[in-house]
């Protein structure tokens, strides 16, 4: 009988980290890992936010991303939101400009487009050292479950300026606040 064949190796080291945010209104721990490959390893996806429409979000992120993404936050939710979104937002920018690393041999310059049913955004993203976010998304509700539409800019701008990137996030057209 034969041993088992080793999975083959990386071509590079995975790129990982993990941060642990902690202020007067929240506690996060978010640990993040760039490489997934499917067939290769186990994607492991936990985000648990205290916000669910933030939760769907970030596990949508991780997973069409082929990002394993950890992400616990405990935060003064009986207030509002703002506090958990942005401070999820800086951790995970955080965790993620850690796990990058030294940014050689990288694609600096990344688009995608995401069609839900009507619904139509893309997102550009210049892994650039500058950190700037740029957004239009016009949304036509308050909040999305318990997520207000105002914060999704900003845990954008905060996820860019904490990761140390200019992203640009578009909706290019939708109707249903969900799919935009």
């Amino acid at each position: 009988m034969s041993a088992p064949t080793p999975p083959p190796a990386r071509a590079f080291p995975q790129r990982v980290a993990t941060v642990t945010r902690n202020t007067n209104e929240t506690q996060i721990v978010c640990s993040i890992g760039l490489d997934h490959t499917p067939g290769l390893d186990v994607q492991v996806i936990d985000v648990q936010t205290g916000i669910g429409f933030l939760d769907h979000m970030l596990h949508a992120m991780a997973k069409h991303g082929q990002m394993s993404l950890t992400l616990h936050c405990k935060g003064d939710l009986q207030i509002d939101d703002h506090h958990s979104a942005e401070d999820c937002a800086l951790a995970l920018g955080e965790a993620f400009k850690l796990a990058l690393g030294e940014r050689k041999g990288i694609r600096r310059y990344g688009t995608g487009f995401a069609p839900l049913d009507e619904a139509l955004s893309r997102a550009v993203l210049d892994i650039s050292s500058r950190p700037y976010f740029c957004g239009h998304l016009p949304f036509t509700r308050e909040k999305i479950g318990d997520l207000s539409t105002e914060m999704i800019s900003h845990v954008f701008e905060s996820f860019a300026t904490a990761a140390g990137v200019t992203l640009h996030v578009d909706c290019i057209r939708g109707v249903n606040n969900h799919h935009m």
